[in-house]
């Protein structure tokens, strides 16, 4: 009777091949069995709760899918349920070398077969909070690409028929564009074609600048207005800067140790060290793209701590906790030395604006605590977003 009831509470770990139509489903017992395939059911809530609960009770599952297209929808489903359910990052599941056959039967199989032996790296879920913030961030720089992707084009079109701009005169200033406004091309289709252009890039401005208003109003109106004006304190930082640091890291709290946020980032130098051998290369960029692209940005203009501290800077530090204010004039310190010293030691400026950007976000993971401690202290805990345990150690 002892071993019926221990069968019985035994976990069944569902792998979850997840797509917009249909969630290929397969079950791996506890006892160590094969998985089990389940075949798939539609991807609506009322099917796939149904053939969910014919596996077992709700606290024997742990689900499991792939982190992707359909986003975390089935996550918050499941939660709501009461469902244990982890959302695996694709890039970190192991594969064997020779497999080169992919179904959905092979992968739901898979994933119920590692998700029980622990071999799945879970990902960060957003709040809803924190993924429109992500989707603002994103939608800004998809304009930001099609800006220049419209520019380019012009500049092509130019090109192809001789047309430079006034010599002396940089490009898309005020001097360049009432020269383009008055150009005109010998062919009427060459025209067209350039007026079309003319449209698109305006079109393209306008979207940038509507998008970037959106953003610096999320600074000064939106759920994580404390955080954001926090992290402004920093040299070299503005609002886009701290929107996708924010957007894209989430509740900074999750990060134990700031190593852990650089490694997040892909920041970190990649090591093939043995023995007494210690060999460290470029870094990984493994993490966060977003992140990784702003905060080397930023540490461009962090470098130069030689420098006053601006008008700007010191309207942004106003009103700012002392403690935030301190961090900030700490990493301003900091980062112009670490760049000196790695010019000294031969380094190039590239590399040295690198470990200037890793530098940079241990103090953003410091301002990130202050924040959260404060918000604690007066009884309005910050938005934070669901953290599971395995993504700390991801980092």
């Amino acid at each position: 009777m002892a071993n019926d009831s221990t069968q019985v509470s035994a976990p069944l770990f569902v792998g979850m091949d997840v797509h917009q139509e249909t969630v290929a489903l397969a079950v791996a017992a506890g006892d160590g069995s094969e998985p089990r395939f389940l075949g798939s059911v539609p991807n609506t809530p009322q099917k796939l709760r149904k053939r969910l609960l014919a596996i077992g009770p709700i606290d024997q599952l742990r689900c499991c899918y792939e982190a992707g297209p359909t986003g975390y929808s089935t996550w918050r489903l499941l939660n709501d349920w009461g469902i244990a359910c982890t959302v695996v990052a694709p890039s970190l599941i192991p594969k064997k070398p020779g497999d080169r056959i992919k179904t959905d039967r092979r992968d739901a199989e898979q994933l119920a077969r590692l998700h029980r032996m622990g071999d799945l790296t879970a990902v960060w879920v957003p709040t809803p909070a924190h993924e429109a913030l992500r989707d603002l961030c994103r939608a800004r720089e998809a304009a930001k690409r099609d800006l220049g992707r419209a520019r380019h084009r012009r500049l092509k079109l130019l090109a192809r028929h001789g047309q430079h701009g006034p010599i002396g005169t940089g490009r898309w200033t005020r001097a360049y564009r009432a020269w383009l406004r008055e150009l005109r091309l010998e062919h009427p289709d060459h025209q067209y074609v350039l007026e079309e252009h003319r449209q698109q890039f305006a079109e393209a401005e306008a979207r940038l600048a509507r998008v970037t208003a959106r953003v610096k109003t999320t600074v000064q109106e939106g759920p994580f207005t404390a955080l954001l004006q926090a992290l402004q304190c920093l040299k070299g930082v503005g609002p886009i800067t701290a929107v996708t640091w924010v957007a894209e890291l989430g509740d900074l709290t999750r990060f134990r140790r700031p190593r852990m946020l650089m490694g997040y980032s892909g920041l970190t130098p990649t090591e093939y060290s043995s023995g007494g051998r210690v060999q460290r290369g470029h870094i990984t960029k493994c993490g966060n793209s977003h992140v990784r692209f702003v905060t080397i940005e930023s540490a461009w203009h962090a470098r130069w701590a030689q420098q006053p501290v601006s008008r700007a800077l010191r309207k942004r530090r106003e009103g700012q906790p002392q403690a935030i204010v301190h961090i900030a004039e700490r990493a301003q310190k900091r980062t112009g030395q670490r760049y000196r010293a790695l010019l000294k030691r031969g380094k190039t400026s590239g590399q040295a604006a690198t470990a200037v950007a890793r530098e940079l976000l241990g103090f953003v993971w410091a301002i990130g605590q202050v924040v959260a401690q404060t918000a604690a202290a007066a009884g309005t805990p910050a938005p934070s977003a669901t953290v599971d345990s395995e993504t700390a150690a991801a980092a």
